[in-house]
């Protein structure tokens, strides 16, 4: 295994539990802003897995390039992508005329140069499957048991709530997972800045915690938004859970300082508020992978 930046928990439990050689990695730039990669080790015939951190995708895409078609000429079996959070998932459709769709080209730079991918949710809206844009053999991981179990070990009589309609198929999933209901908010918009919103059943929910469900907080205009609905509805302190964590910008702050209870991520992404471990998820998916390609 070699790491681009991916957290070390998850590395370390990788390494550990599936019994690899963690391949030291000498990278920098020159003074003109070039990459110079080198590896350490023998990688010969082998089953090389590159675990990738994407919070920053342009940021270690050229590392990732060059390192993949090094341990090629080295003579690596197989190099296989390990993203758990897979970058370039957002622009899945050209919105104005003249846009990049840019999760084409970079599932084509990647299929150019990896031999397979194992992530995990990653943001699949308008594709249904990751073999529509990849060119090489995917694996989708779900985390939906790893949120389940601890909705049900954290919090107590628990709704889980999904912002608008098109979060009803993940909301559900966690739901019947962790078996608790769930609840979908209406929105009526009678402008871009009055917007009527609604719980069905709100009485049936006054004394349950709201537990937002989201696959990635970003900006965390979604979560926030959601969140002012709740107040106004009266209902609990709410709980966010989220898969990815990118918190960009002040983000994270925002949301604590809403005055959420908690705010709890998977450790896709190195931060404070992960609390769900991917490492028994990814280790089967790497082995699944391993077993079914090779």
């Amino acid at each position: 295994m070699i790491s681009l930046e991916a957290h070390p928990q998850l590395v370390e439990g990788l390494v550990r539990e599936l019994a690899m050689e963690a391949l030291p990695l000498e990278q920098r730039c020159f003074p003109d802003g070039e990459h110079y990669v080198r590896v350490e080790g023998d990688c010969k015939d082998a089953v090389v897995i590159l675990m990738a951190d994407m919070r920053n995708p342009d940021r270690i895409l050229l590392p990732l390039v060059f390192l993949a078609d090094l341990l090629h000429e080295l003579g690596a079996q197989k190099v296989v992508l390990v993203a758990p959070y897979l970058a370039y998932m957002r622009q899945d459709i050209r919105f104005k005329p003249g846009e990049a769709i840019s999760s084409r080209s970079f599932a084509a730079l990647l299929s150019a140069h990896v031999d397979g991918l194992v992530t995990v949710d990653p943001h699949l809206h308008r594709y249904h499957d990751l073999a529509e844009i990849y060119r090489v053999p995917s694996l989708v991981l779900s985390s939906t048991e790893l949120m389940a179990d601890w909705i049900r070990a954290h919090v107590e009589l628990p709704v889980l709530v999904g912002p608008d309609a098109e979060s009803v198929q993940w909301v559900q999933a966690v739901a019947a997972a962790a078996d608790v209901p769930y609840t979908v908010l209406h929105k009526i918009r009678h402008g871009d800045r009055d917007v009527e919103v609604s719980m069905p059943e709100l009485d049936r929910w006054r004394d349950h915690t709201p537990v937002l469900i989201d696959d990635i907080v970003s900006s965390g205009h979604t979560l926030l938004e959601t969140l002012h609905h709740l107040r106004t509805l009266q209902l609990p302190q709410a709980v966010c859970v989220a898969v990815h964590g990118i918190f960009a910008g002040a983000s994270y702050d925002s949301l604590k300082s809403f005055g959420v209870r908690s705010i709890v991520t998977s450790n896709s992404l190195q931060h404070t508020s992960n609390a769900l471990d991917l490492t028994p998820v990814l280790v089967k998916g790497i082995r699944s992978w391993v077993q079914e390609y090779m």
